[in-house]
């Protein structure tokens, strides 16, 4: 029995607030005390996740052609290695909290997906 309750059309709704936040909120929490890096790693990230949200197969993907598993996995990727990021470039304080709670929200978002009847992700 699957917990999975995010559906690809719930995710598709996510892929943009989450997109622009990731852009927007180190400038309004201050990042980049403990580095530069904390500050430019989000928000280059965050235009990276709004391309692949344009170019995603799902309903608000605007231009259709990349596969939504391959953006399942990107996001995985990204979510691991926010939650690494901290330790491997020497986040601290703030810097570090808001990589680890937004590498825990993205993997539990993938963690949560519910896939559709044929065992394909919806």
């Amino acid at each position: 029995m699957s917990i999975g309750f995010v559906t690809k059309t719930i995710h598709a709704y996510l892929d943009y607030p989450v997109a622009f936040g990731l852009i927007f909120f180190p400038f309004v929490l201050g990042l980049g005390a403990s580095t530069p890096l904390a500050l430019w790693l989000s928000v280059a990230t965050g235009i990276a996740a709004l391309v692949l949200t344009l170019f995603t197969d799902h309903h608000l993907g605007v231009f259709r052609i990349l596969p939504y598993k391959l953006h399942m996995a990107v996001d995985l990727a990204v979510g691991l290695m926010f939650i690494v990021a901290p330790f491997a470039f020497g986040f601290s304080g703030i810097d570090a909290a808001f990589y680890w709670i937004n590498g825990l929200a993205v993997v539990s978002v993938i963690s949560l997906h519910k896939a559709d009847p044929e065992g394909q992700m919806s």
